[in-house]
Order: structure tokens, then C-alpha cells, then sequence
């Protein structure tokens, strides 16, 4: 006999595993069915993001950047560390602890808010009445049938895969590989200098390799505003020491197993040959809707494989919804989760609002990369007038005391009504640094208003302070 629910959720990410909760929250009976496993084979919720993305990238991230630091920083501070090595086995141990106590807490948080946990693949075979059949299956057999008056897909996304060239993570790595070499390899290649190539690529120069980055675009950091993109891909090559290669054109590609990856590319017109000991693939990610069973039941997708949805998040089919990686829009957890929190406020009858325009991007490198809003070129490009204000971290005293003293903030706001259009940055901390503009852009704050707000002494903060200032001409320390 099939349970009976609410609402079923369809995937355990970041978007679906909100999602439920929120659904939950609101009265309805709710489960989530979601189908990843861990490499020892037992599920583990919170999908690509806390498994093998977002989460296990920032716990490496900080080993590497720690083990840099005892090598190049902490001598400046009057500590001297002889003979520092890396036991990457630990630094993998710790990363893998993370995953574990993350996803044990959604775990907890599905039975606090009485979500029904179930695993397994999830797929549509049609409705009985008013109510949508879904069928849950796990390594080929079925396991459960449930029934539920609103289906959210959650489903998420996958690497792209490079034509001619498969992922066995071996030694062509996709993400998941990228996270989990066991040791460091002497030459790394990276194709794709997005927010995976440039963090993945980071973490393993810190620890000793050489990195060679090849991307196909002849501009770096295209989606970024181009002063922080340049200023960055400055910082990157010269202190970091990534090998960054743009306007790249890939050609054969030799992959020995148990052996090396021999790249053959064009720049410029100029023939080159690289070989490598790992190569890792990270050219973009594609939408995951391998056994949801839509075209059987007729869920419109587009030509690249997205479910479609209006504004609201519905699809084409009654009562089914799609969040997240799997529809237009920016491939960012925090995306996800507030589109699933949304689609659980309509569902209740509420009318809750998701502003794209608004949503932060951060690429954790050292330093971080942040910024929201329109970028100066989009501005040029859309007609739009505008005014800018910037500031270093060069004079900052917080980032002096933290011997990371580099980076730059810009506001940009309209040069009419002065309401704030972006904000961008390039330096330490900025991941938390770029929600001042992420509140002040959702409150329709203007660049003054950011000027006259009393911010602590010393923090990091006064940079964006100095930036808002001098949007109106009237820095203080610049």
C-alpha cells in the first residue's frame, strides 16, 4: 500500500532538503526521497553541495591555506615552524568528518520536523485522481510506491562531461575526484577556470602541485565585474602561482590509466602539448534528470535539458514544482534553499519573493572573491548611469593585523537616485563581507545609506564603508 503524503520533495540538497522542512513547518506531510551514497555506500543527505561540493571545498580550502600559511606567513608573526608537513590522509579524515556531522544534522532536523527520510531513486509514473504516483527504486528494484498532492523536484545537477574524454577519477577527475586524491600530485591540470577549477586548483598548488588551468573563454571571470576579475587573475597567477591559460582550445586528449593525461591544445594559434598526473574536468554542470521518469508524464524540459518554470517555480504539470540546478538561473545552493523555502510558502498559500538580481556569488580562493548585483560592464552595456565609489584593503588595520592587506571593494549606484546596483570585492573575508550589499540592494538602500552607518573599528567592514564614501566623493582615507 503506497504512503500517502502532502507533499514528496525529490532530491536531499540543499534545495529539497529546505524544502521538506519548510513544508513541514506549514502543517503538510511531508517526505524527501533522495538517492546519493556516500563511497562507503550508505546515504547521506544534503546532496552534491555538502558531499562532494561546497562544503568539502571549504574544509580542504582551509587545510591548504593553513598549511601555506605556516610555511610563508607565520614567520612574520615571530613563529618559526620547522619541518611542517602535510598528512593529506587527515586533512581527507577531516573533510570527511564535516560531511558526516553536516548530513547527520539534516538527519536530525528531518526528525525534529517529522519529514519522512526515505532513499532512493524517485520516479514519476502519473496520478491517480488528484494525487501524483511516485516510485522509489534503489539499485534497480522497487522499494516503496508513494502518493502526494505536490511533487518538488530537487534533483540538482551533474559535472558536464568533456567529449572524448570520460571521468573515471582515476586520473580524469570530476569534482568528487578533485576532493578526494590521496595524495599530491606533482602536475595537476584543470580545464575550466569557474569557481570548481580555480578552488579545487588552489587547494593543491597551496599543498605543492604545479597547476596549469586552461579556459576556453579569452576573459577571465567573464560573469564577474572586470576590475575584481582583473585584480584577481593578478593575484592568482603571481601569488597563488597558478598557471592560468585563457582562450584555450582543447584538442586530443591521452589518458593513460595508471599513468599521465597528455593534453594537446591551441592558444593563439600556437600549437602546445601538457602532461599531467591528474587532470581534473570542471567545465560547467548539466541539469539531473536521469530516472525522474518527466517524459513519461510529460514534464517540459528545455534544449538543454532544464525543467521549465514560471516565475513561481511550477511547472507545466499541475501541482509539480522544480527548484534549484535543475532550472534556469544561477547553479548556487543558496539559490536552491530559498527557492524551496518559497515553493513550501505557496503551497501554504503565501506569496513569498525570490529577487535573482540579489543573490550573492563567492568564489573561495585566497583572497575570496565576492559580489551581487550588476557588474560596471552590464551597466555600460544596459545604458544605465551610474557612480562609483572604491576602497583598498591596502590601509585597513584589521586586514594589516591579519597579514592579508589586499583586495579591493566597489559600489556602483545609480548617479540619478543613488539606490545601490552592485557590489563587488576582492579580498579577505568577503563571503561575509558582500551580505552588506545583499541587504542594503533587497531594502533598496542608496550608497548613503551605507556611507552613514556606523561600522566597527578595526573590521574589515570599514573597507566597504570607505567604498560607499567614495561613491559620493567623500572618502575618508583614500
Amino acid at each position: 500500500m503506497s504512503q500517502q503524503f502532502d507533499v514528496v520533495v525529490i532530491g536531499g540538497g540543499p534545495g529539497g532538503y529546505v524544502a521538506a522542512i519548510r513544508a513541514a513547518q506549514l502543517g503538510f506531510t511531508t517526505a524527501c526521497v533522495d538517492a546519493y551514497k556516500n563511497p562507503e555506500g550508505k546515504p547521506s543527505l544534503g546532496g552534491t553541495c555538502l558531499n562532494v561540493g561546497c562544503i568539502p571545498s571549504k574544509a580542504l580550502l582551509q587545510s591548504s591555506e593553513n598549511f601555506h600559511a605556516v610555511q610563508h606567513d607565520f614567520a612574520k608573526h615571530g613563529i618559526t615552524v620547522e619541518g611542517a608537513k602535510m598528512d593529506v590522509a587527515e586533512m581527507l579524515k577531516r573533510k570527511d568528518g564535516i560531511i558526516t556531522k553536516n548530513a547527520g544534522g539534516i538527519a536530525f532536523l528531518f526528525k525534529k520536523n517529522k519529514v519522512a527520510n526515505i532513499h532512493g531513486l524517485a520516479s514519476l509514473k502519473g496520478r491517480q485522481g488528484e494525487r501524483w504516483v511516485i516510485e522509489v527504486s534503489d539499485n534497480g528494484a522497487v522499494v516503496d510506491t508513494l502518493e502526494a498532492t505536490h511533487v518538488i523536484i530537487a534533483t540538482g545537477s551533474n559535472p558536464r562531461q568533456l567529449p572524448g574524454t570520460p571521468v573515471n577519477n582515476v586520473n580524469v577527475l570530476d569534482n568528487a575526484g578533485a576532493l578526494a586524491l590521496t595524495e599530491v600530485p606533482k602536475r595537476l591540470g584543470v580545464i575550466g577556470a569557474g569557481v570548481i577549477g580555480l578552488e579545487m586548483g588552489s587547494v593543491w598548488k597551496r599543498l605543492g602541485a604545479e597547476v596549469t588551468i586552461l579556459e576556453a573563454l579569452p576573459t577571465f571571470l567573464a560573469a564577474a565585474d572586470q576590475q575584481i576579475a582583473k585584480e584577481a587573475f593578478k593575484t592568482l597567477t603571481k601569488d597563488t602561482g597558478l598557471d592560468i591559460q585563457l582562450g584555450v582550445k582543447i584538442g586530443e586528449i591521452k589518458n593513460r590509466p595508471g599513468s599521465t593525461v597528455t593534453v594537446n591544445y591551441e592558444v593563439n594559434g600556437e600549437a602546445k602539448v601538457a602532461e599531467f598526473d591528474k587532470l581534473i574536468v570542471s567545465i560547467g554542470r548539466v541539469p539531473n534528470t536521469a530516472g525522474l521518469g518527466g517524459e513519461a508524464v510529460g514534464l517540459q524540459m528545455d534544449e538543454r535539458g532544464f525543467v521549465v518554470v514560471d516565475d513561481h517555480c511550477h511547472t507545466n504539470l499541475p501541482n509539480v514544482w522544480a527548484i534549484g540546478d535543475v532550472v534556469r538561473g544561477p547553479m548556487l545552493a543558496h539559490k536552491a534553499s530559498e527557492e524551496g523555502v518559497a515553493v513550501a510558502e505557496r503551497i501554504a498559500g503565501q506569496k513569498p519573493h525570490v529577487d535573482f538580481g540579489v543573490i550573492p556569488w563567492v568564489i573561495y580562493t585566497s583572497p575570496e572573491i565576492a559580489w551581487v548585483g550588476k557588474t560596471e560592464e552590464q551597466l555600460k552595456a544596459e545604458g544605465i548611469e551610474y557612480k562609483k565609489g572604491t576602497s583598498g584593503f591596502a590601509a585597513n588595520g584589521r586586514a594589516l593585523g591579519l597579514g592579508q592587506a589586499q583586495g579591493t571593494v566597489k559600489v556602483l549606484a545609480c548617479a540619478k537616485t543613488d539606490r545601490i546596483l552592485g557590489l563587488h570585492m576582492i579580498g579577505p573575508m568577503v563571503s561575509e563581507l558582500v551580505t552588506e550589499g545583499v541587504v542594503s540592494m533587497e531594502f533598496k538602500a542608496a550608497s548613503e545609506d551605507l556611507a552613514r552607518i556606523v561600522h566597527a573599528h578595526p573590521s574589515l567592514s570599514e573597507v566597504v564603508h570607505e567604498a560607499a564614501l567614495a561613491a559620493d566623493k567623500r572618502a575618508l582615507h583614500g
